[in-house]
């Protein structure tokens, strides 16, 4: 009778399996997200170069998802793209199409049974992240020691799962999976609770490997695996922005699609990964199994999704309008809610701050809009303008305290040197707009209030005398919206140079004000505080200005 009908024994293998995927699962992660720091703005500057059409896309998608091993951040580019404008739906489309196709690059590796490989990869991959003084170069060092753990995982599961060869009860179970249908829910099932469609085909491979599976039932829990890992997808869209809903969508459609397509045709399936892989005639037929399988899933694995990518990518517009229809645009919010500040961008630092950088746009522009009625309000408006104005700066307040909590969440991931700069300088930037917001709630409009109670008419002599220090300021600003907006280095040098010309202007106005003390009319002293005091808060607020466009000619 064999050993594996001990209660000890079977505890021993399901220790193993379960730690071996652990592991293998742990690995995957750490991997992945040192591989994704490590490659800093690289992988967004690839998917942006390599986007011009479906096929480029395509392209992009593959390459990315296989130097990652990550579909999810993948997809996180692809919803800041959209959310940005660099990418249309149908495009995107291409991408998500190639990314499929990296994810196989998993497969392919372990099928070399590189597995031995693991513990010197754990061990070289700890040396260099605890040696190097370069963060990037200990980023590389952590997915080396990634992947080794992810390969002595495989080992792991190897060796615990080879007594199943000689367990009847197993070898019965597995004998009886006679249709693709019950392959494919068993690949779904467990894809969906592992939340890995890797660790899935991990696991096949595995088992193949010890001649435990055939190549059609194989393929079956391939398909299934597919299919479960939309799970994931769906349940990681909701609460996200359309876009990420729309991502997920085309994932379904796309795999569910695909495994419908060729779910009756295992059989011919199989026979045509058999003639594209190596052959082990030399062997008797269980080693010859545990030989040839593991390469064949691997590159079933692999054919499937390349073959669908063909026959998919020429529908991506089609695709695209579906989509559409399914998740259709919601109207932009009225409040100054955070419109690009997502937590599924914190998954990829160098897309989460150019979302930043979008929204810190979006206050600027707020900023602008409550300059651009501030001067008319301060110095002729009425109360209920003066009360309207306030109401712009409580968006500010609200906008501002999102993006800073933003910045707090992306502060706590493994950043580079650089994006830790970058978010120093975004962080600085909204403080500075958030602290523009208040001169005019706190200082310029306390001076319309106290115009407006002692009753103070501002002559047009002294608005014309103000009117170019307030003009200089608005160009200076206008200046920092076009560095934000446009990523213009010479517009943040203008701004921030933009000190002497209104001081220059500022002495000349607070030198005719000081002239004018001298006229008979009634509040003249109070008038010229008031005056005064509008002047000193313009030079303030381009103080700010200066201030914000330093910061933007270092991340620009």
């Amino acid at each position: 009778m064999p050993a594996l009908e001990h209660p000890l024994e079977i505890s021993v293998l399901l220790t193993g399996l379960l730690g071996g995927l652990a592991l293998f699962l742990y690995g995957m992660r750490k991997m992945s997200d040192a591989l994704k720091t490590a490659a800093g703005d690289g992988m967004k500057n690839l998917l942006a170069s390599l986007t011009r059409n479906r096929f480029t896309a395509a392209l992009a998608g593959t390459i990315i998802t296989g130097v990652i091993q990550s579909s999810s951040v993948t997809t996180v580019l692809i919803v800041g793209f959209i959310s940005a404008g660099l990418l249309n739906l149908s495009q995107s489309i291409g991408v998500i199409i190639g990314a499929n196709i990296g994810t196989t690059i998993t497969a392919q590796i372990i099928a070399f049974k590189v597995y031995k490989y693991g513990l010197l990869m754990i061990a070289s991959g700890f040396f260099v992240e605890i040696l190097a003084r370069k963060k990037r170069t200990q980023h590389w060092g952590t997915a080396l020691m990634g992947l080794g753990l992810l390969f002595f995982g495989m080992q792991l599961m190897s060796d615990a799962t080879g007594p199943l060869r000689e367990w009847p009860p197993f070898i019965h179970g597995m004998q009886s999976i006679s249709s693709p249908f019950a392959g494919v829910f068993i690949g779904m099932a467990f894809t969906a609770v592992v939340q890995s469609s890797s660790a899935t085909t991990g696991i096949v491979i595995v088992l193949a490997s010890q001649g435990l599976l055939s190549l059609e039932l194989g393929i079956a829990i391939l398909f299934g695996a597919n299919i479960g890992t939309c799970v994931t997808a769906a349940l990681s869209a909701f609460g996200r922005p359309r876009e990420a809903v729309q991502a997920a969508w085309v994932h379904i459609i796309f795999n569910v699609g695909g495994v419908l397509l060729w779910i009756f045709f295992i059989p011919q399936f199989a026979e045509l990964v058999r003639l594209l892989s190596p052959a082990s005639q030399h062997l008797d037929a269980t080693q010859r199994l545990a030989g040839e399988a593991p390469r064949q899933l691997a590159n079933a694995h692999t054919i499937f999704n390349i073959i669908n990518a063909i026959l998919f990518i020429g529908f991506t517009d089609h695709l695209a309008r579906l989509v559409e229809r399914l998740v259709p645009r919601k109207a932009k919010p009225q409040q100054a809610v955070a419109m690009y500040l997502d937590n599924i961008y914190l998954e990829q630092p160098a897309l989460a701050l150019d979302q930043t950088r979008r929204e810190i746009l979006r206050l600027a522009r707020l900023g602008r809009a409550s300059l651009s009625r501030v001067f008319r309000v301060v110095t002729e408006g009425r109360e209920e303008q003066v009360q309207e104005l306030a109401k712009a700066d409580s968006q500010m307040d609200a906008l501002h305290g999102e993006i800073i909590r933003y910045l707090g969440k992306l502060s706590q991931r493994n950043l580079v040197e650089d994006q830790s700069e970058i978010l120093a300088d975004y962080m600085a930037i909204a403080n500075d707009l958030e602290s523009f917001g208040d001169v005019i709630q706190d200082n310029l409009l306390h001076n319309a209030m106290k115009r407006l109670r002692l009753n103070i008419q501002i002559s047009v002599i002294t608005l014309q005398t103000l009117q170019p220090v307030y003009k200089k300021v608005c160009e200076s600003y206008d200046q920092i919206l076009l560095a934000l907006e446009h990523n213009d280095q010479q517009a943040a040098k203008t701004a921030a140079k933009s000190k002497k010309d209104v001081h220059k202007l500022a002495e000349a106005a607070t030198s005719h004000l000081t002239k004018r003390l001298a006229a008979t009319e009634p509040n003249r002293v109070a008038a010229f505080k008031i005056e005064s005091d509008i002047i000193e808060h313009l030079v303030h607020i381009n103080l700010l200005i200066r201030r914000i466009a330093r910061n933007l000619s270092k991340v620009s």
